[in-house]
């Protein structure tokens, strides 16, 4: 067994395809390194799957990074500056397509079972017509953003050399990653 490793970033972005399992990974880091742990979805996404407008959803995230430590699990283009522009590190998690459409497939089975509401006081709740009919369906957004991600993300990363990148490909990957981490001193 590896000895564990100091990480030594306090800003963090958790960037990667939709259902690849970002903001349970980000809880479980933020909690590791006992920061506040930001949810893009949550700014973004007001009541009645209704888009916050960008002036807005920036002026939500430069107020949610504004301090010194941080997890942010998400990755969107319009925000990216703030957020890459304050951070340290980006963990990418870069699952196989399967993976993903298999994750995506038991998370919204069991969101659709329980009625979870996604963020609280939105009201916006999963169902067969918002996961597969809708305009916003999930699955044709991870369909249509998977493979350009992949494509564009070792580009992105190099526009900002300053940050640390760090490229999990796999569930197993990230799960010891995890555990590789001590809770800074």
């Amino acid at each position: 067994m590896t000895a564990p490793v100091r990480f030594p970033y306090r800003r963090v972005n958790v960037v990667g395809t939709s259902a690849a399992g970002k903001t349970t990974f980000a809880r479980a880091l933020a909690g590791l390194l006992d920061v506040q742990c930001v949810e893009l979805d949550a700014l973004h996404w007001e009541a009645d799957w209704t888009e916050a407008p960008e002036p807005v959803m920036r002026q939500r995230v430069t107020d949610a990074t504004a301090g010194e430590a941080w997890v942010v699990d998400g990755n969107y283009s319009a925000v990216r500056d703030i957020v890459w522009g304050r951070g340290q590190a980006v963990v990418w998690l870069d699952f196989p397509l399967r993976t993903v459409l298999w994750r995506y497939a038991a998370r919204t089975q069991r969101r659709i079972r329980t009625g979870e509401e996604l963020w609280p006081g939105t009201g916006n709740r999963e169902s067969l017509s918002t996961q597969l009919l809708s305009r916003h369906s999930l699955l044709l957004w991870i369909l249509s953003t998977y493979h350009r991600r992949r494509r564009d993300y070792p580009r992105l990363l190099a526009a900002y050399p300053g940050l640390a990148a760090i490229r999990l490909r796999s569930p197993d990957a990230a799960d010891n990653w995890l555990r590789a981490l001590k809770r800074p001193a």
